[in-house]
């Protein structure tokens, strides 16, 4: 059965396309607030749930897009850590309480903001990062993302001071993802979370994927990026601070 709940779509259908946008141009940065902002009208597993089928739908794509333009190195530290990730995160699925899943999901975004804010005010003093820094968060990232699909801030901690081009840091966010995604649906479907509603209701959104996807590489070859992550950075800001308070309230 679709979810029928209008509220739920004013959430999901900007939450899908900007998850695409975030795959197609904006380096998995904007796609951490799409789990949240769909958590306000929908349990957290769910909203994952449902989102899993349309992002390996938009990783398809995106290989299609970004085919050998990767950094094969970072690749090769960030993959084997995050597989162990996705391991324990599965372990946890579904046994976390929704007020924990909000309170994680509420940090993660409103820490992720605080670190690029930080970045930017010590860019001049950061070095590349080692591989065993690329290891301990490509683990960070297989947990997160296997919960809240939201892998892309703690593999920004290691990718993005590497200063890579453009268009390759796109690539290897996308083919980093794309393994990650496609290794997720073993522990979604042994935990039965593709039932017949998360599925209809993924169908019904699914066509919003490639097209934040065709929009999001637009923006990576011919728009300024900054104003739109400024703009991101915002909102992710904003629905991680509602998601915290509300999970806080719900613990005590």
């Amino acid at each position: 059965m679709l979810i029928v709940d209008p509220w739920f779509y004013v959430t999901a259908i900007p939450a899908v396309f900007i998850y695409g946008m975030a795959k197609g141009g904006l380096g998995g940065a904007a796609g951490a607030m799409s789990v949240p902002l769909m958590s306000l009208t929908a349990d957290p597993l769910q909203a994952a749930a449902i989102l899993l089928p349309i992002i390996c739908l938009m990783d398809l794509q995106v290989l299609h897009l970004f085919w050998r333009k990767f950094d094969a190195h970072s690749l090769r530290i960030l993959v084997p850590a995050s597989v162990i990730g996705i391991a324990v995160g599965s372990l946890l699925l579904g046994v976390l309480p929704g007020f924990a899943l909000k309170i994680m999901l509420g940090s993660i975004a409103i820490l992720f903001c605080l670190d690029r804010w930080t970045q930017r005010r010590s860019e001049q003093s950061n070095s590349p990062p080692g591989d065993w820094s690329g290891r301990f968060w490509g683990f960070v990232a297989g947990i997160t993302s296997t919960h809240i699909h939201a892998g892309a801030p703690p593999a920004s901690i290691y990718l993005l001071p590497k200063n890579l081009d453009k268009v390759i840091l796109v690539g290897t966010f996308g083919v980093f993802f794309a393994v990650l995604n496609f290794v997720k649906l073993i522990p979604y479907t042994l935990l039965q979370q593709f039932d017949s509603q998360n599925l209809i209701t993924a169908l019904v959104l699914s066509p919003l994927g490639p097209l934040g996807v065709w929009a999001g590489y637009k923006v990576l070859h011919y728009f300024d990026q900054q104003a739109i992550y400024r703009i991101i950075y915002v909102f992710l800001l904003l629905t991680g601070g509602k998601l915290l308070v509300d999970g806080l309230g719900a613990m005590l």
